[in-house]
């Protein structure tokens, strides 16, 4: 039987005065991996990925549920943040999401529903699910975001899982000859018949595992050209505005 992570998210502050960054990459031993992902299998987490910390004495370990943090001998497991608090505030866990993100969406870029802006300032990837209330509200707004220069690109998260109807019916768009029609389609309230439609190898439970890998917890997800993630719904506008603060 898995055991079911706690959701307290522990908020964990490190004051650079008494522990210091890293500065030479520590040895992350098999014997420490091994115990790592025996550790959190029992938890039923997958380990993805086990890199050194920015922080002297920690581990980054990347599941398919998110980031933790290890000591370098695997006793000890950090559910949180952490800061770089030396001159500046710096949330040094979403930097490591951020950079996740991003190699993360370029590996789905042949592969994401893409509404483009003609006169292209910026690119956004979006988490969606067809029975998401603010997809839909984002969705039909895309001529609006498409006129301010931002172009969208879309990847599948269907809330429900993988097995669930919403999957289905993401598979049938995904699979569809026109893809941009049958996302349109969706959005407004319309089934697909998925068994009329061909089947395809589009890779929806993998852009799914990346949606839970790097945070995603709802939709529409926005992942920005940096990495960063904003949660929600964001007005054409705001998220103008967002995107132009992030130039600055």
């Amino acid at each position: 039987m898995k055991i079911v992570l706690p959701t307290l998210t522990l908020a964990l502050t490190l004051m650079l005065s008494t522990m210091s960054l890293q500065t030479d990459a520590a040895v992350i031993t098999a014997e420490t991996q091994t115990l790592v992902k025996q550790r959190l299998s029992k938890l039923g987490l997958t380990v993805v990925d086990i890199k050194d910390a920015e922080v002297e004495g920690l581990i980054s370990v990347f599941t398919d549920r998110g980031l933790f943090y290890f000591s370098n001998n695997g006793q000890y497991m950090i559910h949180g943040k952490v800061y770089d608090i030396k001159t500046d505030i710096t949330n040094v866990t979403e930097l490591a999401l951020s950079d996740y993100r991003i190699n993360g969406v370029k590996a789905f870029s042949d592969s994401m529903i893409v509404f483009p802006a003609k006169n292209e300032k910026h690119v956004v990837s979006v988490f969606v699910d067809s029975s998401c209330g603010y997809c839909r509200k984002l969705h039909n707004e895309m001529a609006e975001y498409n006129d301010l220069g931002i172009t969208v690109q879309y990847l599948a998260f269907p809330r429900s899982g993988t097995q669930g109807p919403t999957m289905k019916q993401l598979q049938a768009v995904w699979c569809s000859a026109d893809q941009q029609q049958a996302i349109e389609d969706v959005m407004n309230g319309e089934k697909l018949n998925a068994s009329k439609i061909k089947s395809c190898a589009a890779p929806l439970a993998e852009q799914y595992a990346l949606g839970m890998q790097v945070g995603v917890t709802g939709t529409p997800a926005i992942v920005l050209a940096d990495g960063s993630m904003i949660p929600g719904y964001q007005p054409p506008a705001q998220l103008l505005a967002a995107l132009e603060a992030k130039k600055k």
